[in-house]
């Protein structure tokens, strides 16, 4: 079975085609990313117009791209796989609208792909990995910790009450005036400093359930980067080693807690799954690997390319979901919110255009 994915839910275009081999596992044919980083640098942040249009003129061109990448013909595809939201609806509608094109030239099924879905799932297209598993989802847009039970199938155990990690870490990167996008810099600039310097909060600690909150934490690596100004590089890489280190310890606690109440829910998970751009920063894969190995279980991180945002993971869920016979017609919205848990399923959008 043959898949291509198409990404457009944030600041990256992506088109794939990958398979699934007899072991279970995928193997991905093309994976052809293009970033918009340059784009939106100048405004310390993803302006949403831009990065639609940025879709639309480079989207055609990255298929084309993995086509030719695999040795494949569109023809040649089992299915169509876009991804669907949650993300930025002018992207989201540009990549499902091109998906929808696609499967109906062709004559292929479409299958609409939750970006989270695909993030959840992207470790059985590593690895291999049976159900169920239990899942951190970090990203500058979302930060949760998941019952993954299988294809469809999730108990949301916890997530942030305010900003997702990766946004803590990219508004932290900002109040210190360090370049966009902000979390490689904060982890960068972590290396270098002293963790121990600024005492700052451990927010959630110990708490029940299994929740994050990170906005007082960012509020008091301001007040602290505000007491000392002007702020030297040493400053600077203190402050960020400080916040690295508590950001560090909340996920830490926060994943043991969530363990229990998971094995409450589904007994014994097969393995700790870490997915999201966050899952890239090597401070966070270092600790849980500790915890992983404290809680005897096995963690499995997708590589770093394959954590951020890309067409691999779109395809291979969609991929997932077709061999159980999951498919949507051409009338699927795009979804500028869209949780996992289906009780939770938020308004639907329109595709009218970007």
């Amino acid at each position: 079975m043959r898949i291509l994915g198409l990404e457009t839910t944030c600041d990256e275009t992506a088109a794939a085609v990958v398979e699934n081999g007899e072991d279970g596992r995928g193997r991905i044919l093309a994976n052809e990313i293009r970033s918009q980083i340059a784009d939106h640098a100048a405004y310390g942040g993803v302006v949403p117009e831009i990065a639609a249009r940025a879709h639309v003129e480079v989207l055609d061109g990255l298929i084309a791209r993995a086509l030719a990448e695999s040795g494949l013909e569109l023809a040649d595809m089992d299915g169509i796989a876009a991804a669907a939201g949650p993300g930025l609806i002018g992207g989201v509608i540009v990549g499902l609208t091109a998906g929808k094109a696609l499967a109906l030239v062709a004559g292929k099924p479409l299958i609409a792909v939750n970006h989270l879905e695909a993030h959840a799932l992207t470790a059985r297209l590593t690895d291999g990995i049976g159900f169920p598993y239990l899942l951190l989802l970090a990203s500058g847009g979302h930060t949760q910790l998941v019952c993954v039970r299988g294809v469809g199938d999730y108990v949301r155990l916890g997530t942030t009450v305010d900003d997702a990690i990766g946004e803590a870490f990219d508004k932290t990167a900002k109040m210190l005036g360090l370049p966009y996008p902000g979390g490689p810099e904060v982890e960068k600039e972590a290396l270098r400093g002293d963790p121990e310097r600024f005492d700052l909060p451990r927010p959630m600690l110990r708490r029940e359930v299994p929740n994050f909150s990170l906005s007082g934490l960012k509020t008091a690596v301001r007040l602290e980067a505000e007491r000392i100004a002007p702020l030297s590089a040493t400053d600077v890489a203190d402050l960020c080693a400080s916040f690295q280190a508590a950001v560090v310890d909340v996920i830490v606690d926060r994943s043991r807690v969530a363990l229990r109440a998971f094995q409450a829910e589904a007994g014994r998970p097969t393995a700790l799954v870490v997915a999201g751009g966050v899952a890239a920063n090597q401070a966070i894969r270092g600790a849980l690997t500790r915890f992983a190995t404290e809680a005897g279980l096995r963690l499995v991180t997708p590589p770093p390319a394959l954590c951020t945002d890309n067409g691999a993971m779109i395809a291979w869920a969609g991929l997932e979901r077709l061999r159980l016979g999951l498919t949507d017609d051409l009338t699927t919205p795009a979804r500028a919110r869209w949780p996992l848990e289906p009780a939770e399923e938020a308004p639907e959008v329109e595709p009218t255009g970007v």
